[in-house]
């Protein structure tokens, strides 16, 4: 319980104010009051946790590697406790009121381990990519890892010098299947490598390197955050929806649905998790 509590009482207004991902949309609202907001929890140590939203659980037991999806939240105050997962409202550690501002996509991570946990607040751009090209970022998560470059494997360096705990621009790349390397900075061993990685035409993706590198549990976790509308399909913001990959990805897109699909190649892990709202 102390350890939860430490690590809940450094979380900023910020992070809880994600915490709000679980809300279900206001209607009659115009897209233009509202924000989108999704949490990733991304601390390898950090406990389960229940979140409360005027006085209701709207999240339980998110753990490691859990991901919302993107919910649309008209502007205004909310009160929001965080509780250990099972706890009651008097049990709250946080309890704040939070006032929100219409506009923008956001992810926020809780990254770091508890003894120096911190929120990673991300400004997400949705915006369709040009026709046959995906846009893809890359979060450094993993608070042991070095200085990471992003590279095709036997090929060139996509990005090169990210350091944990920030995240890359997004990038551009032609529609596809990539085997993809992590790399310290500088060097050409791969840390992680990343098999068979399906950049889908019009789809965004955000690629998280989590876990640790120390104890071997270093994985990814990859999120889709928007993609292309199609005849049957209206463009979307997907949110906490990930792929996961054994050889090469297994595409699935669930749009309405509680999603827990990890696949475990090696010491690598791929996970796909999302919270209904």
């Amino acid at each position: 319980m102390s350890n939860l509590r430490f690590w809940l009482r450094r979380v900023s207004p910020i992070l809880a104010l994600v915490l709000l991902a679980a809300l279900v949309p206001i209607a009659g609202v115009s897209a233009q009051e509202q924000a989108r907001v999704r949490i990733v929890h991304a601390s390898p140590d950090a406990p389960n946790v229940d979140i409360w939203v005027n006085g209701s659980v709207a999240v339980s037991n998110m753990a490691f590697m859990d991901a919302t999806d993107y919910l649309a939240l008209a502007a205004g105050d909310y009160q929001v406790q965080v509780t250990p997962a099972g706890g009651a409202a008097a049990d709250a550690v946080i309890d704040a009121t939070l006032t929100l501002e219409a506009g923008m996509d956001y992810t926020v991570a809780a990254v770091g381990q508890v003894a120096d946990i911190e929120p990673l607040v991300l400004e997400d751009n949705n915006a369709a990519p040009a026709a046959g090209k995906a846009h893809i970022r890359v979060v450094h998560a993993s608070p042991d890892a070095p200085n990471v470059d992003i590279a095709v494997a036997g090929g060139p360096i996509l990005l090169s010098n990210l350091a944990f705990p920030t995240a890359s621009d997004y990038l551009p790349v032609d529609a596809g299947s990539y085997d993809l390397e992590v790399r310290p900075t500088g060097t050409d061993t791969s840390a992680l490598d990343i098999d068979g990685f399906m950049a889908q035409a019009g789809t965004v993706y955000t690629v998280m390197a989590v876990g640790l590198a120390g104890d071997g549990s270093l994985s990814v976790l990859a999120l889709v955050d928007a993609m292309a509308s199609t005849p049957d399909m209206p463009a979307t913001g997907a949110g906490g929806t990930a792929t996961g990959t054994s050889g090469s990805i297994a595409w699935l897109v669930v749009l309405a649905a509680i999603v827990a699909l990890t696949l475990t190649t090696g010491g690598l892990t791929l996970a796909r998790r999302t919270i209904s709202r």
